[in-house]
C-alpha cells in the first residue's frame, strides 16, 4: 500500500515511524510547504527503513493528490486545513488517514463522512489509543460485563504546554486554525470514555483560559450523561507546572473498577472485578505494549484489501468524539446543558464570540 504524507511536522514523526514498521506499507511521496522540512521526514524515515532512494516531493498537496502512484494521503496538517485536504483527497480517488481533531465543524465531518461513502473510500481518523492492548481488554470487559452494570466513567489529563509551544506555530491557540485545548490534546481522551460507554445524550461543560497570549482554553470541565444512564467526567488541562503529570481513566462499575494512568497511560492504578482471572503481572505487562500507531497502520490496510471489513475508528465513529467536545463548548458558552444530537456547530463561532462579548478574555 503506497502512501503521501501531507504535513511533514511535529506529529508526523510518528507516522513515518509507524509506516517504518509495516511490511505492508511505502512511503513514496511528502507535501509541506517547507521544503527543509520535506527533507528532515525523508531523512528520517531512510534512516529507519536503511533504504536509500529519493522520494517524490511536493509543496503542493495538490499536486500529491494528483499522483497516481499515491494510494492513501496521511493528512498531517495543521487542524484547520484537515477538512479541506481531507475532501480534496476524497474527489482525487484517494483513501485517507486523518489526523485528530477531525475537522473544526459538525458540517464538514459529516460532508467527509457523506463523500468516502459515495467514493467509497476508506476514511480512518486518528484515534489510535483504542489499539492499544490494555484498551481492547477493557473494551472486551465491557461489552462482556465483566463489570457489570457500569456507573461512573472518568478521564483526566494534566499536562503542560508553555507559551513557546504555541509561538512555535502561529495557528496554534486559535479558534479558527486550532480548534481549542480539548480538541486537540483531550480529544483522546473523550474519545475513550464514549467508545466504553456508548453514545453521549447529555453534556454539561465549563472552560477557562490561562494567561497566555492566545484565544483558546487551557482547562475544561465536562458532565456527561450516557444512553446506558451512566454518568462521565472530563477534566482537563495544560497548566500543570511545571511539566506533564498524567493522563488518566478510571471506570466504576457494579462488580468491578478499572483506573488506569501516568505520564504515558501505562500505569495500572486498580484493576479488579468479580470474577478476575489475570494476574497483576500479565495486566501490568499488557499495560506497557504501545504499539498502537502500527496496529492501527495494519488495520487501514486489512480493510482496504478486504472490502468487507471496517476500520476500528472510520469518519463515523470519529465524530462522535467531535460532537461531545463541541456539545461541551456550546455548554460553556450557554451556561446550560446540552442535548446531543448536536444540530450544528463550528469552532470559529467561538472566536466570534469573543470578539463581540470579551467571552473568555
Amino acid at each position: 500500500m503506497r502512501f503521501g504524507l501531507i504535513g511533514c511536522g511535529r506529529i508526523a514523526q510518528k507516522h513515518l515511524s509507524s509506516l517504518a514498521a509495516v511490511a505492508d506499507a511505502e512511503l513514496v511521496a511528502l507535501s509541506d510547504v517547507v521544503p527543509e522540512s520535506m527533507d528532515r521526514a525523508e531523512q528520517h524515515f531512510l534512516a529507519l527503513t536503511g533504504r536509500s532512494f529519493a522520494m517524490k516531493k511536493y509543496a503542493d498537496y495538490g499536486l500529491l493528490l494528483a499522483d497516481p502512484e499515491v494510494e492513501v494521503a496521511i493528512i498531517a496538517a495543521s487542524s484547520g486545513l484537515h477538512a479541506t485536504i481531507a475532501k480534496a483527497a476524497l474527489y482525487a480517488g484517494k483513501h485517507i488517514v486523518l489526523e485528530k481533531p477531525m475537522t473544526l465543524s459538525l458540517k464538514e465531518a459529516d460532508d467527509i463522512i457523506s463523500l468516502a461513502a459515495a467514493r467509497k473510500r476508506t476514511v480512518l481518523v486518528c484515534h489510535q489509543l483504542r489499539y492499544r492492548p490494555i484498551m481492547q481488554t477493557i473494551k472486551k470487559y465491557v461489552e462482556n460485563q465483566a463489570l457489570g452494570q457500569i456507573h461512573l466513567g472518568v478521564v483526566s489529563m494534566r499536562i503542560h504546554r508553555p507559551a513557546e509551544y504555541y509561538q512555535a506555530a502561529p495557528w496554534r491557540g486559535s479558534w479558527r486554525e486550532d480548534g481549542g485545548m480539548l480538541l486537540n490534546q483531550g480529544i483522546h481522551m473523550v474519545d475513550l470514555l464514549q467508545w466504553f460507554l456508548g453514545n453521549v445524550t447529555t453534556v454539561y461543560g465549563d472552560i477557562r483560559k490561562g494567561p497566555i497570549e492566545k484565544e483558546t482554553e487551557d482547562v475544561a470541565l465536562g458532565l456527561l450523561t450516557f444512553s446506558s444512564g451512566a454518568k462521565g467526567m472530563i477534566e482537563a488541562n495544560t497548566v500543570t507546572y511545571p511539566s506533564n503529570l498524567e493522563y488518566s481513566l478510571s471506570l466504576f462499575g457494579e462488580h468491578g473498577t478499572v483506573s488506569i494512568g501516568g505520564p504515558q497511560m501505562d500505569q495500572i492504578y486498580r484493576w479488579a472485578y468479580k470474577e478476575q482471572t489475570e494476574s497483576e503481572e500479565h495486566i501490568a505487562a499488557l499495560a506497557q505494549q504501545k504499539n498502537e500507531h502500527v496496529t492501527m497502520y495494519q488495520d487501514l490496510i486489512d480493510s482496504i484489501q478486504q472490502e468487507s471489513k471496517e476500520v476500528l475508528i472510520h469518519g463515523r465513529e470519529g465524530r462522535k468524539a467531535l460532537e461531545t467536545i463541541f456539545a461541551l463548548y456550546q455548554s460553556a458558552v450557554t451556561g446550560r446543558p446540552v442535548v446531543l444530537p448536536l444540530p450544528h456547530f463550528e469552532t470559529a463561532q467561538l472566536s466570534d464570540i469573543m470578539k463581540t462579548t470579551g467571552w473568555l478574555t
